[in-house]
């Protein structure tokens, strides 16, 4: 076997550990976005703990169908890049949509969320969950609601009490 097909098969098979190990994986195609932008973009991911990578699609659609992902073969034409984030996630949906925001260039083209294959629409509204913190101040909030009221109600039955009582 040729140097060149065992290189590619190699590729294929790290894109393939990537779909299979990745809590969410976003397509986007960044043309039009500069070298100092699409820097950007990678260190922002970077921080996050995202791998952002460019593959050839051919080589893409390849891994896809080993993990049977076939369904975002369809957005695979054209430059694109991929957001890889095995542990957080909305990490990559959020990073991506806002700076998409800030740069019109950058599309996002579809989305892969724990093994289901999502539109842009999805992958959007994904980006505009509140962060893990949030969600839990929202619970917190929400479990000590009744708790609080109960306290209101039992201080003003004892304020009415002691006016009574006086």
């Amino acid at each position: 076997m040729s140097k060149v097909i065992e290189n590619k098969q190699a590729q294929v098979q790290e894109i393939t550990e990537k779909f299979q190990n990745a809590a969410s994986v976003v397509v986007v195609d960044y043309r039009g976005l500069n070298v100092a932008q699409v820097t950007e973009l990678r260190k922002q991911l970077r921080e996050a703990g995202v791998e952002f990578k460019v593959y050839k699609n051919t080589l893409t659609r390849r891994a896809t169908e080993a993990v049977g992902l076939e369904g975002i073969n369809d957005v695979l034409v054209g430059p694109n890049a991929i957001a890889f984030s095995n542990e957080d996630v909305v990490a990559p949906a959020k990073i991506i949509n806002e700076f998409a925001k800030k740069n019109e260039a950058l599309e996002i083209k579809a989305g892969i969320i724990e093994g289901t294959i999502s539109s842009v629409e999805d992958v959007k509204a994904l980006a505009e969950l509140p962060s893990r913190e949030g969600l839990l101040s929202m619970l917190l909030s929400v479990l000590q609601a009744p708790v609080r009221n109960f306290a209101l109600a039992t201080k003003a039955v004892a304020e009415q009490k002691e006016e009574q009582g006086a």
